[in-house]
């Protein structure tokens, strides 16, 4: 099966990332991917990493956490809130891992229809501070976005 790329931009000197990437199905399946935690267990993270969800609540004023244990055992917690929820078009969120506390970012996600039951996801992602910008980047999230985004694909076809 062959995969979308996913694009990450985190211009020089400015505390945010820019994230692309486009799928192979319709917006609604995309967003439910999204909203549904026992969907969202399948395919968020990287490779090889289990998924326990402690609270997911995918609306407006919503509540989310999760922990992602890496096949050594070691645990990552994440948690935000949700600010903004439209259906099968746009989500505003807090970000924070646990392990950094005090580095919540803010992300919007916005479901583009490209026609022919395909779908782009563009995110764009703004930190505290350039440094807790550049530690998300150095932290592996391509790698997690990457191989997430593969079984998300898997997932919706």
């Amino acid at each position: 099966m062959s995969t979308n790329p996913v694009t990450i931009n985190a211009p020089e000197g400015v505390p945010f990332i820019d994230i692309t990437r486009e799928f192979d199905a319709p917006v609604a399946d995309v967003f439910r991917a999204h909203a549904d935690p026992e969907l969202a267990k399948q395919w968020l993270g990287p490779n090889g990493y289990e998924m326990k969800v402690d609270e997911y609540d995918f609306k407006t004023g919503g509540r989310y956490r999760y922990i992602h244990r890496d096949p050594q055992g070691e645990e990552y917690a994440f948690n935000g809130v949700y600010h903004v929820v439209r259906e099968n078009e746009f989500v505003i969120q807090t970000f924070e891992y646990e392990g950094f506390p005090d580095a919540v970012s803010i992300e919007s996600m916005t479901l583009v229809d490209l026609g022919d039951g395909r779908t782009r996801i563009e995110s764009h992602a703004v930190y505290p501070t350039l440094e807790a910008r550049d530690g998300m980047v150095e932290s592996g999230m391509e790698t997690g976005l990457r191989e997430g985004y593969e079984r998300l694909d898997a997932l919706l076809a």
